[in-house]
């Protein structure tokens, strides 16, 4: 039996930051430029209004099923199931619409996580994996076996756990 790895998908496989500076220069200032949100928190540079308008956008239909895939994470992870046993983990059961999409998406961009693999839940504390790679450092709190933390804007305060700043950082700790 392989050694088991729980990947999460927001801000880990999906660029969920991505999709929010996109909406925000849609819908709120064409002239931002992405790259100060990449650097701090959308609570951090928002005022709380726009701010919580900008999350309101995950109850919306469709926001889940066009979030681009972070670079290097296809490759990685096909790389990484010669060697582990990859489950994809998320809290998809939070936004009504995302389970379905996050469905959609996984087949598209990662047909080689089997459908068997994939674990949607509220709280994370049940898996049970040797590793977990995830953005939100209260799921690793709780996690028995190696948390990595992969860096996103929201996180960046955080030391607690073993910072991974890409995908191809990750290659270099597992594989």
């Amino acid at each position: 039996m392989k050694p088991r790895i729980a990947i999460d998908m927001d801000d880990v496989l999906a660029d969920t930051v991505g999709k929010f500076i996109d909406i925000y220069r849609r819908d709120f200032d064409t002239e931002a430029l992405p790259t100060v949100f990449r650097e701090q928190s959308f609570h951090e540079l928002l005022e709380k209004d726009v701010s919580q308008k900008l999350s309101d956008y995950v109850h919306e239909p469709g926001f889940f099923t066009d979030i681009a895939v972070m670079p290097g994470a296809q490759e990685i992870t096909r790389a990484l199931s010669e060697k582990y046993d990859l489950f994809v983990t998320s809290a998809a059961m939070e936004f009504r619409n995302s389970l379905s999409e996050k469905y959609d998406w996984l087949d598209q961009h990662f047909p080689h996580i089997h459908w068997k693999n994939r674990v949607f839940c509220g709280d994370k504390s049940i898996i049970r994996a040797e590793v977990m790679i995830d953005d939100m450092p209260y799921n690793l709190v709780s996690f028995q076996g190696k948390g990595l933390l992969f860096d996103a804007p929201h996180n960046r305060d955080n030391t607690l756990f073993e910072r991974v700043l890409s995908w191809e950082e990750i290659a270099k700790v597992l594989l």
